[in-house]
């Protein structure tokens, strides 16, 4: 089939072949280009480039082309064109990978078979602490404890980039991997032996479809997952629905993309499209440039979705040439999208359709515990309010109160890539110190900016200075306060917040506010722009009403209101005009691969195998690599954890703070490191003593068998002691008993971490039983050898009356299950009577089910490689 459709396409005088979508579609009667989403066109021309009749059948392909007058394919095998990542999951990814080179020479093998087949980009993006804010030395500050404290995991990356082939490796210091990707590294059509194709990708971070606002291919997957995909593994999945997402009208002034985006996720969320593909379409994507696009796919994950796709069109090509790619690259791009029908035109059919009025946007927050959690900006205070009724009156201690915003954050890739809202966040600092205003000095303040060109534009604006006079420093380039590197708080607040047992606030341009997430002593958290972002720090509390009341008075006693010193969207984009060129991006991604002198001065390791240091407390060879698959059937399970609805993997594996007297805490405090040193939980994720002892730890996390208490605590059966999580899984496993996780709806929801994974596998979970799964999560429990399990629709661990004293049992050998098959759960109560029901099986494809039957996918590919050596 390949070969009766490739084809030459000449551009500027040279030929290039491709594979022809109008060629497949004159030579198959029933297929249709014109009815399929840009984005299922996308998907088939990777099927059709890689149908070998073995991997990608025939018939797959078409199942595709046809759908939906024809049955689609049980599985769709997907081969990115390369994998992206970040360090604080692409790191735990080469801990995996260095270890499968071991067991694999462990086999008499080369350990070089273990080597990415396709391109891997790393950024180190995710090891800056907040640590300094506020001050002008602040990032220089940071930097030199990033360093400091990771410096086992950076010795670990420079290792790979002599032991692995086709790795890059974006060093620290230069931004986040997606706003990166976005102005540098994604190609939108790429080349490689003569051959044009879309750019295609997984990244191992949830908000990977940030770069499918400049008309690219990928989503997030977990860092297992990933790894499958770079040793040359498709990415198997059932074809999803697509739901168009008409866009009409035009943002009103005032209105910034961040508001759009909070809208665009509130109205996705109630549609319900989670596991789907949405692709937009419309008039009013006319209105909206690729950084706007961008910030609303980048929240993706947020309401649920795989893919939050725009076609390529003018504004793709428009955005190329305006972050200097080059004039041949712009005209590749162009001419290949029109001549596979891939360039926006025309409107396709879709499985589903809504249709937002972008003319309808008002500014908003998102808040105080979700990001689909949407409020008018006037509605704010009694959003808080009413989330936190026991959080009323005064309530001050030393002046602190609740409501009280504690960090005013500029962070993340969600808006950091768009100039319309960093510029505005500097104009109205520059207004609002020309008047006179000044942050509250309980406002911990922090500007992040996604790359080095932000920092470069707004200094080029004069903006800088005004954003440092309210205490906006550049605090580093990287996922800081948004992923709970938000660094302490002065410890008077904190004292102040604990004596008085505060409920304090914090406003970031961030895309995740799940609880304990930002810092684990604010419960409420908000979203925002970054020009409300600066108003909420000078306006220094969540109960002002910042729409209609005076953020403060000016020099000569006259009260300063938001609007008097909000800038004009003319303003903004005569700003945007003037500052931001070609050459801006160009001559700052010269020499992006080159890291300041710390970074060059580290050893780059030897070898191709890694030497472990056996008394790191960062980096630990897991025990996961080469473990045995399930044997025999569940007996006797009991539950390890019994939770409800909207389980975060932030809530299974938190990010931020380690506390002293935690379970990880006591770890390393036993191992002789010191508090200051602990460093986030992130940055641990490569050590499995940490990994399980993290798991189901978060302060918030509320366990239904300890009602009435918050963090890591369960209750072991029979004996109905309280303890840890992770000392309830010794004491079980000591005992020989097997466990599960019981759960409600939406279970897994947030960022893509394999580690959330990791841990329950590390805790001795079998298998995991929620009403219904977030899509990434599911994938990565699979690839971890857990098996998830789904209530039929209407039953619930609330229906069956579970208390958690019950005992499971499955009778089928889980080995034999096959994809989204019926399996029976007995179960045992406490007075001895059975009930039974019906669980669904979400392995969904026969590939998963090989990974599951092996023990998951780095078992399932030591094997193929000893298979392939010695067949």
């Amino acid at each position: 089939m390949r070969a009766s459709v490739r084809r030459a396409m000449r551009i500027d005088g040279e030929s290039f072949d491709y594979f022809s979508l109008c060629a497949f579609e004159k030579s198959n009667p029933g297929v249709r280009i014109a009815r399929l989403p840009y984005c299922i066109r996308i998907l088939l021309e990777n099927l059709l480039r890689h149908c070998d009749g073995e991997a990608v059948t025939v018939q797959a392909v078409l199942g595709v082309a046809r759908a939906p007058d024809a049955a689609a394919p049980d599985e769709v095998p997907y081969h990115p064109s390369r994998v992206v990542m970040p360090d604080s999951s692409g790191g735990p990814l080469l801990v995996d990978l260095a270890a499968m080179r071991d067991a694999v020479a462990a086999r008499g093998l080369d350990p070089s078979l273990v080597n990415p087949v396709i391109p891997v980009q790393m950024v180190v993006d995710h090891s800056a602490l907040t640590e300094f804010a506020g001050t002008p030395d602040a990032l220089s500050k940071n930097l030199e404890a990033e360093f400091r404290l990771n410096a086992e995991r950076f010795a670990l990356v420079r290792w790979a980039q002599q032991a692995f082939e086709r790795f890059r490796v974006v060093p620290p210091g230069n931004g986040i991997l997606h706003q990166i990707n976005l102005e540098f590294l994604a190609e939108v059509v790429a080349c490689r032996s003569g051959v044009l194709f879309p750019d295609s990708l997984v990244g191992m971070d949830s908000h990977t479809p940030m770069v499918n606002g400049l008309g690219l291919f990928g989503w997030g997957v977990g860092g297992v997952e990933a790894g499958s995909a770079l040793l040359g593994e498709p990415i198997t999945m059932r074809l999803p629905r697509v739901v168009g997402c008409r866009l009409v009208g035009k943002l009103r002034a005032g209105v910034t993309a961040t508001d759009a985006v909070l809208t665009v996720t509130q109205r996705m969320r109630r549609h319900g499209v989670v596991g789907k593909f949405v692709e937009f379409h419309g008039e009013g994507l006319d209105n909206l440039s690729v950084p706007d696009r961008a910030t609303i796919a980048n929240m993706t994950p947020e309401y649920g979705a795989t893919l939050g796709y725009f076609p390529i069109d003018a504004q793709t090509v428009a955005y190329l040439r305006a972050t200097g790619r080059s004039e041949a690259q712009c005209r590749r791009v162009e001419q290949y999208a029109r001549e596979q029908r891939l360039w926006r035109e025309e409107v396709p059919e879709f499985d589903e359709e809504l249709e937002i009025d972008m003319a309808q946007v008002e500014p908003c927050l998102s808040g105080p515990q979700r990001p689909e959690e949407r409020v008018p900006l006037g509605e704010v205070p009694q959003s808080f309010s009413a989330a936190f009724p026991k959080a009323q009156g005064s309530h001050e201690v030393d002046g602190l109160g609740n409501g009280d915003v504690v960090i005013a954050a500029i962070t993340s890739c969600t808006n950091t890539s768009n100039p319309s809202v960093m510029i505005a966040a500097g104009l109205l600092a520059r207004n609002a110190v020309a008047r006179g205003l000044r942050a509250k000095p309980w406002v911990k303040t922090s500007l992040a900016p996604g790359s080095l060109r932000v920092a470069e534009y707004l200094s080029k604006a004069g903006l800088i200075a005004p954003l440092e006079a309210l205490g906006f420093h550049v605090v580093g380039f990287g996922c800081m306060t948004c992923m709970g590197s938000s660094g302490p708080l002065d410890p008077t607040i904190e004292r102040q917040i604990r004596e008085g047992d505060l409920t304090v606030a914090t406003v970031l341009s961030g895309n995740r506010n799940f609880e304990a997430r930002v810092h684990l002593l604010a419960r409420a958290n908000y979203l925002a722009s970054p020009p409300l972002v600066v108003a909420y720090a000078i306006a220094g509390s969540v109960l002002a009403d910042v729409s209609t009341r005076a953020l403060g008075v000016d020099k000569e006693g006259k009260p300063v209101c938001l609007a008097d010193i909000w800038p004009s969207d003319e303003e903004v984009s005569q700003v945007a005009r003037q500052v931001i060129e070609p050459a801006l991006f160009t001559a700052g991604y010269l020499h992006v691969d080159r890291g300041s002198d710390a970074w060059e001065q580290l050893a780059k390791g030897k070898g191709s195998t890694f030497s472990w240091v056996e008394d790191s407390t960062y980096i630990k060879p897991p025990p996961y690599v080469d473990a045995k698959g399930p044997s025999g059937s569940l007996s006797a399970a009991r539950t390890l954890v019994m939770l409800g609805d909207n389980v975060t993997t932030d809530h299974i594996t938190p990010v931020g703070t380690t506390y002293a007297d935690s379970e990880v805490g006591k770890y390393l405090r036993a191992l002789g490191v010191v508090p200051a040193d602990f460093n986030t939980l992130s940055s641990r994720r490569a050590n499995p003593e940490v990994v399980a002892r993290t798991t189901y730890a978060n302060v918030r996390l509320k366990n239904e068998l300890v009602p009435g208490k918050e963090g890591e605590f369960t209750r072991h059966f029979p004996s109905g002691q309280v303890m840890a999580v992770y000392e309830a899984a010794e004491q079980y496993r000591l005992e020989g008993v097997p466990l599960v996780v019981i759960a409600g709806s939406n279970y897994g929801a947030g960022s893509s971490r394999d580690t959330a994974a990791k841990g329950v596998r590390l805790l001795g979970v079998r298998a995991v039983i929620a009403e219904s799964f977030e899509r990434i999560h599911r994938s990565n429990l699979v690839c971890m050898g857990v098996l998830p399990l789904e209530f039929m629709l209407g039953e619930s661990r609330k229906t069956l009356g579970l208390t958690g004293t019950e005992t499971f049992s499955i009778a089928e050998e889980l080995v034999a299950i096959a994809p989204r098959a019926e399996v029976q759960l007995r179960i045992e109560r406490e007075d001895g009577s059975i009930a039974l029901t019906t669980l669904r099986v979400r392995i969904d494809t026969q590939r998963e089910c090989n990974w599951f039957r092996r023990g998951g996918v780095m078992p399932y590919f030591i094997d193929k490689l000893s298979k392939g050596v010695y067949e």
